[in-house]
């Protein structure tokens, strides 16, 4: 059964905090850079360029969440894939894992 993914994709969440972050931090950068802020002896522009900054830093958590929850992989594409089973890392990761997912079983 093929999945089709219309619009936004899977991770809407991710894509409108990413989106946010990005708008948000574009409006405190150009308010930062292009308002007259000066008052009473007060900057505000330099904290309003280095926070838009920051906010469009932290929307490429989203941008990044938001385009590996939408990469698709078959089944049979990972059932090929003999060369991973074997490797240390990849059974470590399995043990992890399962312990993991055992120990939130039981506190459920």
């Amino acid at each position: 059964m093929e999945m089709v993914c219309l619009g936004m994709g899977r991770c809407k969440v991710a894509l409108l905090f990413a989106v946010a972050m990005d708008v948000l931090g574009l409006i405190a950068l150009l308010v930062g850079i292009f308002a007259d802020l000066e008052r009473q002896g007060r900057d505000f522009g330099d904290l309003l360029i280095y926070s838009g900054a920051i906010l469009v830093f932290v929307s490429l958590v989203g941008w990044i969440f938001w385009y590996t929850g939408n990469v698709e992989i078959s089944l049979a594409e990972l059932e090929q894939d003999n060369v991973l089973k074997s490797s240390a890392l990849v059974q470590f990761a399995r043990k992890i894992s399962r312990h993991w997912s055992t120990r939130s079983r039981k506190k459920q």
